[in-house]
């Protein structure tokens, strides 16, 4: 998912004041048309910066339908905004395993796939996810792996694992996530667990391993990693591959790497929460995001794969080949997907990560 939340206050003040009174129902400008109340990861849709197109007013041109836009900054935010809110939003884009917890819980709607033709450009790969084996619920939206990016001028052994990030000779140049599920799965995968799913002692394994690694670190970051990386503040950091690529477009120090036991392949899909009012304009609003020239505009702009495969036709070949953008197939075949985990593992390493932050 889109992580670059540098700005994303900014976006949220902006939105939400314009938005808040759509997605309680409130009047439209096309009320024949009527709206759809979108809830979005920050920065995560080609919105007219960069010179590329404004997907959202592309759609109220084509359709006459109100996009109502807000943004939220994790699945856990977008979880608690349906379990708790009044409003109602039509269309959400939450992660792999989240997708798992809301359809346990009936909160997403099934889908009219007839209202969704474009769903035939979706790659076979991302069709009938871990998460909705039957296809009821999702169409996939974006995909990428997690990777490191490195300084060329601070670190003297090229990097090609996650090793690297427990790294003597770079104490104190460590940058590591700071959410649990991405640090925990680093470290599961140094002692041997794959991180798809996990008990509270596979936990315990990968805390040890954290805590082992925490005197070496700088700090825990998220959207920090920019400034740090691209400022050359720091040696090292996991990030999201597609993030990755825009760093080192602006520090051409930077470089990264592809850890060779393999990473997280995650994905997050466009689906239509059970709060919804408007449902058949959140399904006009999923299929246009996969018009291939729609679904190219945000690949363009977020640097994450698509899963359209007709999409590649309007990208250049700068993108097309880049292996951060589309890992090869080899590749993917050492990575893991997320599942959704149990409440009481999940709490408990939540606190264990807390734990090893404080200590």
């Amino acid at each position: 998912m889109k992580r670059i939340l540098s700005i994303l206050l900014a976006a949220v003040l902006v939105s939400t004041a314009l938005c808040l009174a759509g997605c309680q129902g409130g009047t439209t400008e096309n009320k024949d048309k009527g709206e759809v109340n979108v809830f979005n990861w920050g920065e995560y849709m080609a919105l007219g910066d960069d010179g590329l197109m404004n997907v959202l007013e592309e759609f109220e041109k084509e359709t006459g339908i109100k996009v109502n836009y807000t943004t939220y900054e994790t699945n856990e935010e977008l979880y608690n905004m349906l379990k708790q809110s009044n409003v109602s939003y039509d269309v959400i884009v939450p992660s792999e395993y989240m997708i798992s917890k809301l359809i346990k819980e009936n909160m997403l709607l099934e889908l009219n796939y007839n209202n969704i033709p474009n769903f035939q450009y979706i790659n076979d790969r991302f069709k009938k996810l871990p998460c909705d084996p039957e296809s009821k619920y999702t169409v996939c939206y974006q995909w990428g792996v997690t990777a490191m990016v490195y300084d060329k001028t601070k670190v003297k052994n090229t990097p090609t694992d996650w090793d690297a990030l427990w790294d003597k000779d770079l104490s104190g140049q460590i940058l590591m996530f700071n959410n649990s599920r991405d640090a925990m799965a680093i470290a599961m995968q140094q002692c041997g667990i794959t991180p798809s799913t996990f008990t509270k002692e596979d936990v315990d394994k990968a805390a040890e391993k954290l805590q082992e690694q925490k005197p070496l670190l700088k700090k825990y970051v998220m959207d920090q990693v920019f400034n740090e990386m691209e400022g050359g503040q720091s040696a090292i950091a996991p990030y999201y591959a597609g993030d990755i690529e825009m760093m080192m477009e602006e520090n051409e120090d930077l470089d990264y790497c592809l850890p060779a036991s393999g990473s997280n392949l995650f994905y997050d899909a466009l689906c239509i929460p059970s709060c919804s009012k408007n449902k058949e304009n959140a399904e006009a609003f999923i299929n246009f995001m996969q018009k291939p020239e729609i679904a190219a505009e945000n690949c363009k702009y977020l640097r994450y794969g698509t899963p359209n495969t007709k999409a590649p036709d309007f990208l250049d070949d700068e993108i097309k080949n880049n292996e951060l953008t589309f890992p090869s197939e080899e590749y993917l075949k050492k990575c893991y997907i997320f599942e959704d985990i149990p409440d009481d593992v999940y709490a408990y390493m939540q606190e264990k990560f807390v734990d090893i932050q404080a200590n």
